[in-house]
Protein backbone atom coordinates (compact mmCIF):
# COMPACT_ATOMS: atom_id res chain seq x y z
CA UNK A 1 0.00 0.00 0.00
CA UNK A 2 1.20 3.29 -0.84
CA UNK A 3 2.01 5.48 2.53
CA UNK A 4 0.92 8.62 1.71
CA UNK A 5 -2.02 8.19 -0.50
CA UNK A 6 -4.93 6.34 1.01
CA UNK A 7 -6.71 3.18 -0.40
CA UNK A 8 -10.19 3.41 -1.43
CA UNK A 9 -11.02 0.90 1.48
CA UNK A 10 -9.39 3.50 4.10
CA UNK A 11 -11.07 6.31 2.70
CA UNK A 12 -14.62 4.54 2.97
CA UNK A 13 -13.90 3.70 6.34
CA UNK A 14 -12.92 7.46 7.14
CA UNK A 15 -15.77 7.57 5.70
CA UNK A 16 -18.11 5.29 8.30
CA UNK A 17 -16.77 6.24 11.16
CA UNK A 18 -16.88 10.37 10.56
CA UNK A 19 -20.77 9.79 10.07
CA UNK A 20 -21.04 7.33 13.09
CA UNK A 21 -19.52 9.82 15.29
CA UNK A 22 -21.30 12.79 13.63
CA UNK A 23 -24.70 11.04 14.27
CA UNK A 24 -23.88 10.39 18.25
CA UNK A 25 -24.94 12.79 20.80
CA UNK A 26 -21.92 14.06 22.14
CA UNK A 27 -22.11 16.28 25.94
CA UNK A 28 -18.59 17.38 27.27
CA UNK A 29 -17.75 15.42 30.17
CA UNK A 30 -21.01 12.90 29.33
CA UNK A 31 -20.57 9.06 29.80
CA UNK A 32 -19.27 7.47 26.36
CA UNK A 33 -19.59 3.88 27.44
CA UNK A 34 -22.44 3.95 25.28
CA UNK A 35 -20.84 4.85 22.51
CA UNK A 36 -17.60 3.07 22.90
CA UNK A 37 -20.31 -0.35 23.08
CA UNK A 38 -21.65 0.86 19.43
CA UNK A 39 -18.51 1.80 17.98
CA UNK A 40 -17.06 -1.91 19.04
CA UNK A 41 -20.14 -3.54 17.46
CA UNK A 42 -19.31 -1.82 14.55
CA UNK A 43 -15.89 -3.51 14.39
CA UNK A 44 -14.15 0.21 15.40
CA UNK A 45 -12.51 -0.47 18.45
CA UNK A 46 -11.35 -4.03 17.41
CA UNK A 47 -10.07 -3.00 14.17
CA UNK A 48 -6.45 -3.68 14.81
CA UNK A 49 -6.71 -6.75 16.73
CA UNK A 50 -6.57 -10.30 14.72
CA UNK A 51 -10.02 -11.31 13.41
CA UNK A 52 -9.13 -15.07 15.25
CA UNK A 53 -9.89 -13.37 18.40
CA UNK A 54 -12.71 -11.32 17.00
CA UNK A 55 -10.96 -8.37 15.73
CA UNK A 56 -10.70 -6.58 12.44
CA UNK A 57 -7.12 -8.31 11.09
CA UNK A 58 -6.09 -4.59 10.45
CA UNK A 59 -3.20 -2.50 12.09
CA UNK A 60 -2.65 0.51 14.03
CA UNK A 61 -2.93 2.34 10.63
CA UNK A 62 -6.71 1.25 10.78
CA UNK A 63 -6.98 2.39 14.19
CA UNK A 64 -5.38 5.55 14.17
CA UNK A 65 -7.80 6.75 11.35
CA UNK A 66 -10.57 5.98 13.42
CA UNK A 67 -9.81 7.85 16.35
CA UNK A 68 -8.92 10.75 13.99
CA UNK A 69 -12.08 10.60 12.79
CA UNK A 70 -13.84 10.08 15.73
CA UNK A 71 -12.09 13.33 17.14
CA UNK A 72 -12.58 15.52 13.89
CA UNK A 73 -16.26 14.49 14.92
CA UNK A 74 -15.80 16.26 18.41
CA UNK A 75 -16.24 11.95 19.89
CA UNK A 76 -12.70 10.81 21.02
CA UNK A 77 -11.84 8.08 22.86
CA UNK A 78 -8.77 8.55 24.74
CA UNK A 79 -8.87 4.80 25.78
CA UNK A 80 -8.53 3.38 22.24
CA UNK A 81 -5.20 4.85 22.86
CA UNK A 82 -4.86 2.61 25.75
CA UNK A 83 -7.30 -0.62 24.93
CA UNK A 84 -6.50 -1.88 21.73
CA UNK A 85 -3.76 0.07 20.65
CA UNK A 86 -1.66 -0.64 23.25
CA UNK A 87 -2.68 -3.24 25.85
CA UNK A 88 -4.02 -5.37 22.73
CA UNK A 89 -1.15 -4.64 20.61
CA UNK A 90 0.91 -5.94 23.45
CA UNK A 91 -1.00 -8.96 24.16
CA UNK A 92 -1.57 -9.95 20.68
CA UNK A 93 1.98 -9.72 19.77
CA UNK A 94 3.85 -11.46 23.38
CA UNK A 95 0.90 -12.88 24.87
CA UNK A 96 0.34 -16.56 25.52
CA UNK A 97 -2.44 -18.10 23.99
CA UNK A 98 -4.59 -18.31 27.03
CA UNK A 99 -4.05 -14.68 27.41
CA UNK A 100 -5.07 -13.75 23.92
CA UNK A 101 -8.09 -15.91 24.49
CA UNK A 102 -8.89 -14.26 27.62
CA UNK A 103 -8.65 -10.95 26.60
CA UNK A 104 -8.34 -10.14 22.99
CA UNK A 105 -11.88 -11.46 22.18
CA UNK A 106 -13.43 -8.56 24.76
CA UNK A 107 -11.32 -5.89 23.94
CA UNK A 108 -12.24 -6.02 20.25
CA UNK A 109 -16.06 -6.54 21.41
CA UNK A 110 -16.43 -3.65 24.28
CA UNK A 111 -17.29 -5.75 26.74
CA UNK A 112 -13.62 -5.25 28.90
CA UNK A 113 -11.71 -2.44 29.23
CA UNK A 114 -7.91 -2.34 30.16
CA UNK A 115 -5.61 0.52 31.42
CA UNK A 116 -1.96 0.82 30.76
CA UNK A 117 -0.15 2.08 33.93
CA UNK A 118 4.02 3.39 33.73
CA UNK A 119 4.45 6.57 34.69
CA UNK A 120 5.55 6.98 38.60
CA UNK A 121 5.77 10.29 40.95
CA UNK A 122 9.62 10.34 40.60
CA UNK A 123 10.63 8.67 37.28
CA UNK A 124 8.36 9.71 34.94
CA UNK A 125 8.06 7.51 31.71
CA UNK A 126 11.76 6.44 32.28
CA UNK A 127 11.63 2.79 32.36
CA UNK A 128 15.37 2.96 33.49
CA UNK A 129 13.89 4.31 36.84
CA UNK A 130 10.93 3.03 37.18
CA UNK A 131 10.77 2.05 41.24
CA UNK A 132 7.71 -0.48 40.97
CA UNK A 133 9.30 -4.04 41.43
CA UNK A 134 8.73 -7.29 40.70
CA UNK A 135 9.93 -9.75 42.76
CA UNK A 136 9.64 -13.75 42.74
CA UNK A 137 7.90 -15.43 45.39
CA UNK A 138 7.83 -19.35 44.12
CA UNK A 139 5.80 -19.63 41.22
CA UNK A 140 4.11 -16.35 41.95
CA UNK A 141 5.36 -12.73 41.76
CA UNK A 142 4.58 -10.00 44.35
CA UNK A 143 4.23 -6.52 42.82
CA UNK A 144 5.57 -3.42 44.27
CA UNK A 145 5.01 0.15 43.32
CA UNK A 146 3.54 3.75 42.63
CA UNK A 147 2.07 4.34 39.39
CA UNK A 148 0.31 8.13 38.72
CA UNK A 149 -1.78 9.59 35.64
CA UNK A 150 -3.28 6.29 34.90
CA UNK A 151 -6.40 7.12 32.90
CA UNK A 152 -9.33 5.04 33.35
CA UNK A 153 -8.78 2.51 36.46
CA UNK A 154 -11.97 3.09 37.12
CA UNK A 155 -13.89 2.15 34.18
CA UNK A 156 -10.91 -0.95 33.99
CA UNK A 157 -11.26 -4.23 34.05
CA UNK A 158 -7.39 -4.67 34.72
CA UNK A 159 -4.43 -2.73 34.19
CA UNK A 160 -1.56 -3.84 32.34
CA UNK A 161 1.21 -2.61 34.77
CA UNK A 162 5.26 -2.00 33.42
CA UNK A 163 7.59 -3.18 36.73
CA UNK A 164 10.92 -4.02 36.81
CA UNK A 165 12.14 -7.81 37.59
CA UNK A 166 16.04 -8.88 38.52
CA UNK A 167 17.92 -10.34 35.58
CA UNK A 168 18.77 -13.63 36.81
CA UNK A 169 21.87 -13.11 34.78
CA UNK A 170 23.47 -9.74 35.40
CA UNK A 171 21.20 -8.88 38.93
CA UNK A 172 20.19 -5.70 37.21
CA UNK A 173 16.89 -4.25 36.52
CA UNK A 174 14.32 -4.76 33.41
CA UNK A 175 11.12 -4.04 32.72
CA UNK A 176 8.36 -6.42 32.68
CA UNK A 177 4.66 -6.22 31.97
CA UNK A 178 2.17 -7.57 34.42
CA UNK A 179 -1.84 -8.10 33.69
CA UNK A 180 -3.26 -6.56 36.92
CA UNK A 181 -7.00 -7.66 37.96
CA UNK A 182 -8.78 -4.28 39.06
CA UNK A 183 -9.83 -6.53 42.47
CA UNK A 184 -6.04 -7.79 43.34
CA UNK A 185 -5.44 -7.33 46.63
CA UNK A 186 -3.59 -4.65 47.39
CA UNK A 187 -4.24 -3.19 44.54
CA UNK A 188 -5.54 0.51 44.95
CA UNK A 189 -7.13 3.41 43.05
CA UNK A 190 -7.02 6.92 44.14
CA UNK A 191 -8.47 9.51 41.69
CA UNK A 192 -6.37 12.81 40.74
CA UNK A 193 -8.22 16.18 41.00
CA UNK A 194 -6.88 17.59 37.54
CA UNK A 195 -7.82 21.34 36.19
CA UNK A 196 -8.69 19.11 32.99
CA UNK A 197 -12.41 18.14 32.66
CA UNK A 198 -12.34 15.08 30.78
CA UNK A 199 -14.75 12.05 30.44
CA UNK A 200 -11.43 9.52 31.29
CA UNK A 201 -10.65 9.89 35.10
CA UNK A 202 -6.94 10.16 35.67
CA UNK A 203 -5.68 7.95 39.06
CA UNK A 204 -2.74 7.39 40.93
CA UNK A 205 -2.22 3.98 41.94
CA UNK A 206 -0.61 1.69 44.85
CA UNK A 207 0.68 -1.84 44.64
CA UNK A 208 1.30 -3.09 47.71
CA UNK A 209 3.15 -6.62 47.69
CA UNK A 210 0.23 -7.44 44.78
CA UNK A 211 0.66 -11.51 44.21
CA UNK A 212 -0.27 -12.06 40.96
CA UNK A 213 0.15 -15.96 39.63
CA UNK A 214 2.89 -16.30 37.25
CA UNK A 215 0.59 -16.40 33.94
CA UNK A 216 -0.32 -12.43 34.63
CA UNK A 217 3.64 -12.14 33.45
CA UNK A 218 3.04 -11.20 29.60
CA UNK A 219 5.82 -12.42 26.94
CA UNK A 220 9.29 -13.37 28.27
CA UNK A 221 10.66 -11.35 31.30
CA UNK A 222 14.08 -11.46 29.31
CA UNK A 223 12.45 -8.96 26.28
CA UNK A 224 10.62 -6.34 28.21
CA UNK A 225 11.84 -3.50 26.64
CA UNK A 226 11.33 -4.89 23.63
CA UNK A 227 7.69 -5.55 24.30
CA UNK A 228 7.14 -2.57 26.39
CA UNK A 229 8.06 0.15 23.42
CA UNK A 230 5.63 -2.37 21.08
CA UNK A 231 3.07 -0.78 22.86
CA UNK A 232 4.70 2.40 22.95
CA UNK A 233 5.11 3.16 19.65
CA UNK A 234 1.41 2.62 18.90
CA UNK A 235 0.65 4.77 21.42
CA UNK A 236 2.77 7.36 20.17
CA UNK A 237 0.87 7.19 16.77
CA UNK A 238 -2.38 6.68 18.58
CA UNK A 239 -2.03 10.16 20.49
CA UNK A 240 -0.87 11.73 17.22
CA UNK A 241 -4.34 10.84 15.61
CA UNK A 242 -5.90 12.11 18.95
CA UNK A 243 -4.55 15.55 18.39
CA UNK A 244 -5.13 15.71 14.53
CA UNK A 245 -8.62 14.39 15.38
CA UNK A 246 -8.94 17.44 17.94
CA UNK A 247 -7.03 20.17 15.77
CA UNK A 248 -9.46 19.23 12.62
CA UNK A 249 -12.28 19.52 14.82
CA UNK A 250 -11.47 23.10 16.28
CA UNK A 251 -10.55 24.38 12.89
CA UNK A 252 -13.63 23.42 11.19
CA UNK A 253 -15.85 25.61 13.86
CA UNK A 254 -13.61 28.45 13.06
CA UNK A 255 -13.71 28.11 9.54
CA UNK A 256 -17.38 27.67 9.94
CA UNK A 257 -17.73 30.83 11.84
CA UNK A 258 -15.16 33.18 9.53
CA UNK A 259 -17.76 32.11 6.73
CA UNK A 260 -21.00 32.98 8.15
CA UNK A 261 -19.30 36.03 10.96
CA UNK A 262 -19.73 39.68 9.16
CA UNK A 263 -18.37 42.72 10.10
CA UNK A 264 -18.46 45.61 7.89
CA UNK A 265 -20.79 43.86 5.30
CA UNK A 266 -18.52 41.04 4.68
CA UNK A 267 -17.45 37.70 6.06
CA UNK A 268 -14.58 37.74 8.25
CA UNK A 269 -12.92 34.95 6.83
CA UNK A 270 -12.57 37.45 3.70
CA UNK A 271 -9.64 39.38 5.81
CA UNK A 272 -5.98 37.54 5.38
CA UNK A 273 -5.67 38.60 8.84
CA UNK A 274 -8.09 35.69 9.66
CA UNK A 275 -7.63 33.64 6.45
CA UNK A 276 -4.05 33.17 6.65
CA UNK A 277 -3.39 31.76 9.88
CA UNK A 278 -6.54 29.22 9.44
CA UNK A 279 -4.97 28.61 6.28
CA UNK A 280 -1.21 27.58 8.29
CA UNK A 281 -3.46 25.61 10.86
CA UNK A 282 -4.84 23.69 8.42
CA UNK A 283 -1.47 23.03 6.20
CA UNK A 284 0.25 21.80 9.63
CA UNK A 285 -2.26 19.56 10.18
CA UNK A 286 -1.96 17.55 6.85
CA UNK A 287 1.87 17.51 7.40
CA UNK A 288 1.42 15.87 10.48
CA UNK A 289 -1.59 13.30 9.18
CA UNK A 290 1.56 12.37 6.56
CA UNK A 291 4.03 11.40 9.37
CA UNK A 292 1.48 9.61 11.15
CA UNK A 293 0.78 7.56 8.16
CA UNK A 294 3.99 7.13 7.64
CA UNK A 295 4.71 6.15 11.32
CA UNK A 296 1.75 3.83 11.47
CA UNK A 297 2.84 2.05 8.08
CA UNK A 298 6.27 1.03 9.25
CA UNK A 299 4.76 -0.09 12.46
CA UNK A 300 2.55 -2.24 10.85
CA UNK A 301 5.14 -3.60 8.43
CA UNK A 302 7.15 -4.75 11.44
CA UNK A 303 9.49 -1.92 11.37
CA UNK A 304 9.76 -1.23 14.87
CA UNK A 305 13.20 0.64 15.01
CA UNK A 306 12.03 2.67 11.92
CA UNK A 307 8.36 2.97 13.59
CA UNK A 308 10.09 4.13 16.55
CA UNK A 309 11.53 7.65 14.71
CA UNK A 310 8.01 7.90 13.00
CA UNK A 311 6.30 7.91 16.04
CA UNK A 312 8.25 10.32 17.77
CA UNK A 313 8.37 12.65 14.92
CA UNK A 314 4.34 12.13 14.35
CA UNK A 315 3.29 12.92 17.81
CA UNK A 316 5.51 15.64 18.04
CA UNK A 317 3.93 17.17 14.67
CA UNK A 318 0.61 16.77 15.26
CA UNK A 319 0.76 17.80 19.05
CA UNK A 320 2.23 21.10 17.76
CA UNK A 321 -0.62 21.70 14.90
CA UNK A 322 -3.15 20.50 17.14
CA UNK A 323 -1.95 23.56 19.88
CA UNK A 324 -1.62 26.03 16.85
CA UNK A 325 -4.81 24.80 15.42
CA UNK A 326 -6.71 25.55 18.61
CA UNK A 327 -5.53 28.36 19.73
CA UNK A 328 -6.40 29.93 16.24
CA UNK A 329 -9.55 28.54 16.41
CA UNK A 330 -10.57 30.27 19.52
CA UNK A 331 -9.07 33.31 18.33
CA UNK A 332 -11.17 33.66 15.44
CA UNK A 333 -14.30 33.39 17.05
CA UNK A 334 -12.83 36.09 19.66
CA UNK A 335 -15.29 36.40 23.07
CA UNK A 336 -17.22 33.49 21.25
CA UNK A 337 -14.53 30.97 21.44
CA UNK A 338 -14.74 31.13 25.30
CA UNK A 339 -18.29 30.19 25.51
CA UNK A 340 -19.38 26.69 25.80
CA UNK A 341 -21.89 27.00 22.94
CA UNK A 342 -19.21 27.06 20.93
CA UNK A 343 -16.96 23.78 22.45
CA UNK A 344 -14.18 25.07 21.97
CA UNK A 345 -12.49 27.13 25.52
CA UNK A 346 -12.62 23.52 26.99
CA UNK A 347 -9.79 22.35 23.73
CA UNK A 348 -7.44 25.07 25.31
CA UNK A 349 -6.33 22.72 27.90
CA UNK A 350 -6.98 19.47 26.16
CA UNK A 351 -4.61 20.31 23.15
CA UNK A 352 -1.87 21.34 25.97
CA UNK A 353 -1.63 17.54 26.87
CA UNK A 354 -1.26 15.88 23.41
CA UNK A 355 1.90 18.23 24.12
CA UNK A 356 2.86 16.44 27.88
CA UNK A 357 1.88 12.88 26.87
CA UNK A 358 3.23 9.94 26.88
CA UNK A 359 6.10 11.57 25.92
CA UNK A 360 7.21 15.67 26.31
CA UNK A 361 8.13 17.13 23.55
CA UNK A 362 11.70 17.78 25.18
CA UNK A 363 12.34 14.18 25.35
CA UNK A 364 11.17 13.71 21.83
CA UNK A 365 14.22 16.33 20.78
CA UNK A 366 16.42 14.20 22.88
CA UNK A 367 15.25 11.04 21.01
CA UNK A 368 15.62 12.26 17.58
CA UNK A 369 18.93 14.41 18.11
CA UNK A 370 20.58 11.26 19.44
CA UNK A 371 19.22 8.29 17.63
CA UNK A 372 18.69 10.09 14.36
CA UNK A 373 21.20 13.42 14.21
CA UNK A 374 23.76 11.29 16.25
CA UNK A 375 24.45 13.79 18.59
CA UNK A 376 26.05 13.44 22.16
CA UNK A 377 23.98 12.73 25.28
CA UNK A 378 23.37 15.38 27.70
CA UNK A 379 22.33 13.28 30.31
Amino acid sequence: MNTLIESEEHKALREAVAAFATNHPHAPGADNRSFWQEAAKLGYIGVNLPEEYGGGGGGITELSLVLEEMGAAGNPLLMMIVSPAICGTVISRFGTDAQKRQWLPALADGSRLMAFGITEPDAGSNSHRLTTTARRDGTDWLLTGRKVFVSGVDIADATLVVGRAEDARTGKLKPCLFIVPRDAEGFRRRPIDMELHAVEKQFELVLDDVRLPAEALVGDEDAGLLQLFAGLNPERVMTAAFAIGMGRYALARAVAYARERTVWNAPIGSHQAIAHPLAQAHIDLELARLMTRKAAHLYDAGDDIGAGEAANMAKYAAAEACVKAVDQAVHTLGGNGLTREYGLASLITAARVSRIAPVSREMILNYVSHQTLGLPKSY
